[in-house]
């Protein structure tokens, strides 16, 4: 079983986290040894994916220059991505992969570690059957690694049961959007922000989670629009807010069909909009009568002249612009709010437009398009559906296979726990995804992993949860590879490689590669580059 060979505080004695401030050769050692090169890339820290460039000497990040022509963030870096170059020389870096024993973890040449692991994840299958064996995947990873994962789990192990840490948070954005524009994508680029007359952020803490959107928000008030912000704390943002509506956990749905409630009340919506461009706009009008501005303040806390006012300046600007994020996202009802919030933009008309849109704030670096290719339990690449016949023609072609050979649909990321739990999944592999600290529950979470009977992992880091597992692949970091990745605004970005992977540590695409290799599916795994696998 998966359990821990020591206990947490030995374990982050001997791995980490280790508090690391200073760059390799510390502050003054680049003054006498400057770069070699500088190669403009991208913050890997949130969804925002702001350009930076980093500073590249005798195969080490040493620092990091803004990289002011770069549209989104024009040079500005939050805390986070003036540190994140720090993550390659860090000296908690797994630098060989980790076998487990009774007394602790030990290093290991990578043919034993990828002999073992395939051995392993075999015998699994075979005794048990093919879904007997779950991958979780990350939001974090290029584009090009979460499509090769969701074809090595279909293909390389012949599972139904992969799935990503983005089900957490942005999947019921994502779901919200494809129900209601058929496309998981925000509408607008963030360059319309500033040209809003009324901006409506909801259940997003921009001060402290992306603070470079903060940027655009004082450009739109600078240049007279105002600021209506939808959540329970007062968080940074609300200080300067025009209106503060304090929600009460778990009523977002409400409060936002209250506001639809007074918009069709005082005849604000747009009916040439919603005749020309919706359907169903009468079942949401019913849908929304009950919820008059007392009603609404007795659920949600908000008072009734609070509601009247942000309905009135939302309904009546001509360019109205909702900002959304976790706060409404990660509910159980997201879904719900997602398309709550949506509603209120098409009703009023304010999508489509300049300045005119509902758009959500994604979270992981590459939140957008890691969702997009494959690795979701539900989905093939592109956005297809796993049981569109006619999707799943076309990714056989691609992968040469027969379509009867692609699994149906699995679990998603709690529900992989929940079968662990209850005997159905003995094994998993996990890459870019800390379910320990990221699932809502983590003695449930701590207890899956003890009933595991194999346990792998894919990290540059002994995370909580890789203490649990039978072996540590070292793997790669964001600027140790070439790919590409989507970020909030859907702009697809280029990953250049600036450095190579540090000791004995591994390309992340590559061990996969090698595991299909050694599971007898070499053939459907060629791939010499990043590249090959961004082409195919």
């Amino acid at each position: 079983m998966a359990k821990p060979p020591l206990s947490p505080e030995a374990l982050a004695a001997l791995y980490g986290p280790h508090p690391s401030h200073f760059p390799p050769g510390g502050w003054e050692d680049e003054s006498r040894h400057p770069a070699e090169r500088l190669v403009k890339t991208h913050c890997c820290f949130c969804g925002q994916q702001c350009g930076i460039q980093l500073k590249v000497r005798q195969n080490q990040v040493i620092g990091f220059e803004p990289w002011e022509e770069f549209p989104f963030n024009r040079g500005m870096l939050c805390p986070k991505g003036v540190k994140r170059y720090l993550q390659s020389g860090h000296p908690d870096r797994l630098l060989d992969p980790l076998v487990r024993t009774e007394q602790g973890f030990r290093k290991a040449a990578w043919d034993e570690a990828l002999d073992f692991t395939a051995r392993r994840l075999r015998e699994m299958q075979e005794r048990y059957g093919k879904d007997a064996v779950a991958v979780y995947g990350g939001a974090s990873l290029t584009t090009e690694k979460a499509y090769l994962l969701g074809k090595f789990a279909r293909i390389a192990l012949g599972t139904r049961h992969i799935d990503y840490n983005g089900r957490l948070c942005m999947v019921s954005a994502g779901t919200a959007y494809k129900l209601a524009f058929g496309v998981d994508r925000s509408p607008n680029p963030w360059s319309d922000i500033p040209k809003a007359q009324v901006l409506l952020v909801a259940g997003a803490n921009i001060g402290e989670c992306a603070p470079i959107t903060t940027d655009y928000i004082w450009r739109c008030r600078d240049n007279g629009g105002r600021l209506i912000v939808v959540d329970p704390r007062m968080t940074p943002i609300t200080r300067n807010a025009d209106l503060y509506l304090p929600v009460r956990p778990g009523t977002d749905v409400v409060l936002l069909m209250g506001l639809l409630h007074v918009v069709l009340r005082d005849g604000l919506e747009d009916r040439d909009f919603i005749s020309q461009h919706t359907e169903g706009f009468e079942l949401v009008a019913e849908s929304v009568r009950p919820y008059d501005p007392l009603t609404t303040a007795e659920i949600t806390g908000v008072p009734p002249d609070a509601i009247e006012k942000a309905a009135r300046w939302f309904g009546e600007a001509e360019r109205a612009i909702a900002l959304h994020a976790r706060g409404i996202e990660h509910q159980s009802k997201g879904v719900e709010n997602c398309l709550a919030i949506i509603n209120l933009c098409l009703a009023t008309g304010n999508i489509g437009r300049e300045g005119a849109s509902c758009m959500m704030i994604t979270g992981q670096g590459n939140g957008q398009g890691g969702r997009e290719h494959g690795q979701k339990c539900d989905q093939l690449p592109g956005q297809r559906s796993i049981n569109d016949p006619e999707a799943r023609s076309h990714v056989a072609r691609v992968w040469g296979i027969d379509p009867a050979e692609i699994p149906q649909g699995g679990c998603t990321a709690v529900e992989i726990m929940e079968a662990i739990h209850r005997g159905e999944i003995k094994a998993l592999l996990s890459i870019c995804f800390n379910p320990l600290v990221s699932l809502p529950d983590a003695e449930f979470t701590a207890a899956a992993l003890e009933r595991l009977e194999f346990f792998g992992v894919v990290d540059f880091f002994l995370s909580e949860t890789a203490h649990f597992a039978d072996v540590v692949l070292a793997g790669s970091l964001h600027e140790e590879d070439e790919g590409v990745v989507a970020n909030v605004e859907g702009r697809v970005l280029h990953i250049p490689k600036a450095v190579d992977p540090p000791g004995n540590a591994r390309v992340d695409w590559t061990i996969y590669c090698d595991l299909a290799r050694r599971l007898g599916k070499g053939q459907f795994f060629s791939y010499k580059s990043s590249r090959e696998i961004f082409d195919e």
